[in-house]
């Protein structure tokens, strides 16, 4: 309307305050610090109100466009971009495929802001409740998270499958690998490859799954890390291990799109490029940077083969077997002490496929058999002419008359 001047609440104060020192009921001085200006700033507001009025106190943007503005061509440009091929990204990684694919540079609440007015999203934070932020650890390999992610990763291309990822909790580095599902085996692959290349970590932070916890024992995951000194700790809860979580996020949505660039389908494909690409430049993107006190345990001197593999006990039967999973396993003799019927021995499956078999820290040989053992039966021993049982038995036959005698009861 005619005649009326829009002013914000701030504005609106250095109206009060410049007034107050126009009609000399304040000093410069309070004013500036009131307002949170300089004095020099201070008096040339002052001129202008006593040159302008209220008038001269509004911000002299308003209205003007900005010199770093973009045309209506471009963002119409920058959109249609995003409609013909980024349509499911978001605009962090909108604006960094935009600047690498066809070198255009904006940031990416630039980007959000244009989408936004396009109507393309209309996103805002959900509320959650409160929880108290836990500081990251002081050394690098002072604890590691570890978490699966079942996801459709190739989207319709190829099987549903599970990312396994480690984490470390200090500097957010990440370690991948693709499984069917997950399990137990394609775990401790993950983690021995972590230990080879890093040492290993001195605590473990996973969920409860079956493949890290069990009421009454210990995993074979869980056993392994700790016979190299990793202590286990298990999450009450998703957001308790929020880093591994978050990643996992970031992962589905990032990878999942690198993945359909690369054309990648199956799980084999896809563990060639996080080791050949993708973790990489992962972390050197996202990883914390910063001086770090390398704390992981040495794994040098010790055989990663009898530390990541399923370990069990057997008893050794009467005839000097054991059983596994249905197979009878023929121990023999070798160059140490065979184990006596009704001791234990430990069978360790290694993750190759190899099947070894130790007593008193001495390996033993067996060979596998093709079907249960038969037993062994006695053969019947005829006894001898003064054998008391013969002797017994004769005085009854001639009791009754003999066997063949006359005297003989026929029914």
């Amino acid at each position: 309307m005619k005649g009326q001047i829009v002013m914000s609440s701030r504005e609106l104060d250095k109206v009060k305050l410049i007034s107050q020192v126009a009609e000399k009921k304040m000093s410069m001085e309070e004013c500036s610090e009131l307002l949170g200006i300089t004095k020099r700033q201070g008096y040339r507001l002052l001129h202008r109100y006593r040159m302008e009025g209220e008038v001269g106190l509004i911000h002299k943007s308003r209205g003007r466009k900005s010199n770093h503005s973009c045309s209506l061509e471009h963002r119409r440009e920058i959109i249609a971009i995003y409609r013909s091929r980024y349509s499911d990204y978001g605009p962090t990684l909108f604006s960094e495929k935009l600047y690498e694919n066809h070198g255009i540079k904006h940031s990416r609440e630039t980007l959000r802001l244009w989408m936004r007015r396009a109507g393309i999203m209309n996103s805002q934070r959900k509320k959650r409740p409160h929880r108290k932020r836990r500081e990251r650890m002081s050394g690098l390999g002072e604890m590691v998270q570890f978490d699966g992610s079942i996801h459709d990763w190739f989207e319709g291309r190829g099987e549903v499958c599970c990312l396994l990822v480690v984490i470390d909790d200090a500097t957010s580095r990440v370690m991948l690998r693709f499984a069917a599902s997950e399990n137990s085996r394609d775990a401790m692959h993950l983690m021995r490859a972590y230990v080879e290349k890093n040492g290993c970590p001195r605590s473990i932070y996973t969920d409860r799954g079956s493949v890290y916890y069990a009421e009454q024992t210990v995993t074979d995951f869980t056993r392994s890390l700790e016979e190299l000194g990793c202590k286990a700790i298990y999450a009450n809860s998703a957001q308790a291990k929020g880093r591994v979580e978050r990643a996992n996020k970031t992962l589905q949505d990032r990878l999942v799109k690198a993945l359909r660039d690369g054309g990648i389908s199956t799980i084999g494909a896809a563990n060639k490029y996080l080791t050949e690409e993708f973790t990489e430049a992962y972390n050197e993107q996202f990883a914390v940077v910063g001086e770090y006190p390398d704390v992981h345990y040495s794994a040098e001197g010790r055989d990663l083969n009898q530390v990541f593999c399923y370990k069990t006990f057997r008893q050794v039967r009467n005839d000097y077997t054991v059983t596994l999973d249905g197979v009878y396993l023929q121990l023999e003799r070798g160059s140490g002490s065979l184990p006596l019927p009704g001791r234990d021995v430990v069978i360790r499956h290694w993750l190759n496929g190899e099947l070894h078999i130790y007593y008193e820290q001495s390996e033993v040989k067996y060979r596998i058999l093709p079907g249960k053992p038969k037993a062994k039966r006695r053969g019947f021993m005829k006894p001898k002419e003064e054998h008391p049982w013969r002797i017994k038995n004769q005085l009854m036959n001639r009791a009754k008359g003999g066997r063949n005698g006359e005297n003989f009861a026929r029914p």
